[in-house]
């Protein structure tokens, strides 16, 4: 699979994962994919953590509420520390998102299906840090997305996006409505 097909055929998926063990290879695969995504001023404020252990993804699971993905036999959790790089502005969003898609496209290339989940963590509820805790991770990293990982039950199905001439243009803007 070229890098044009895992960008079109790369989907967030919600549905059920089917109960096959992902080999710690394929999750080191997906991790170094995410690890060399680009980082403003080289800060690599991004780092993550695979779980597999059935245990602690259970302890994790518990903590996500509503539920969301709880068939996947694997999750990588995106940690980012807030560093300040160039003109003290801080890049670690831009950081974690590079290496997130990163992921997300090795996994389409491995056979994997998964989404980003982030929100749903972040906000006032601060999940993410409860998986945090969970995991051991120090107080100067935080736990800003999980991705489940596994081999989808259903066939991810695309949404649907407007037409490219709708979205994208050369030399000037130009709105068709």
């Amino acid at each position: 699979m070229n890098v044009s097909e895992a960008i079109s055929l790369r989907h967030s998926y919600r549905g059920r994962y089917r109960p096959s063990k992902v080999p710690r290879e394929d999750l080191v695969s997906i991790m170094k994919a995410g690890l060399a995504a680009p980082s403003g001023c080289n800060m690599q404020t991004t780092s993550l953590i695979a779980v597999d252990d059935p245990e602690t993804l259970k302890r994790l699971r518990a903590v996500i509420t509503p539920p969301v993905c709880e068939t996947a036999p694997a999750m990588i959790c995106v940690l980012t520390q807030r560093i300040n790089a160039y003109r003290d502005h801080c890049y670690a969003v831009q950081d974690y998102s590079a290496a997130i898609e990163n992921m997300l496209l090795a996994m389409t290339e491995l056979g994997y299906s998964s989404c980003w989940i982030e929100g749903h963590i972040t906000d006032e509820d601060r999940i993410g840090a409860q998986m945090a805790v969970i995991l051991g991770v120090p107080e100067d990293y935080e736990l800003v997305c999980f991705l489940p990982v596994g081999i989808a039950e259903t066939s991810p199905v695309p949404p649907k996006k407007k037409e490219f001439e709708k979205r994208a243009w050369f030399n000037y803007f130009h709105e068709n409505r």
